[in-house]
């Protein structure tokens, strides 16, 4: 089995931080890319960024120059740094990661539970 266990949520104020972490756990042979998506109420899940095995980051446009994706490949762990954040932030962030499984030879996404951000005074 295989299990994504997402930290780091909770409420802050607009302007604040906060740190998410994923870990994959579990019978894992190899991970190639690892990211976050975000869900807010009422909305579409949508990306939010991905990095690559050997750390080539993508964003959502409107996000780059606040949040930062990045990964410990000995850790099986990917963090999203969210910096100055905004009330229409708040949203269930979710991580996601392309796994091999020992004895296997596919790839197949993963996903967390999700840990909820909101951003309110």
């Amino acid at each position: 089995q295989v299990q994504l266990v997402e930290s780091g949520g909770g409420l802050v104020q607009p302007g604040g931080s906060l740190r998410l972490s994923c870990l994959a756990s579990g019978s894992i042979l190899s991970i190639n890319d690892m990211g976050w998506y975000r869900q807010a109420p009422g909305k579409e899940r949508e990306l939010v960024a991905t990095i690559t095995k050997g750390g080539s980051t993508n964003y959502l446009h409107s996000l780059k120059g606040r949040f930062t994706i990045s990964r410990d490949n000995a850790k099986n762990t990917v963090y999203l740094q969210m910096n100055s954040l905004k009330p229409e932030d708040t949203a269930v962030y979710y991580c996601n990661a392309e796994i091999r499984r020992t004895y296997t030879t596919t790839y197949y996404g993963f996903w967390g539970q999700g840990t909820l951000v909101t951003v309110s005074s």
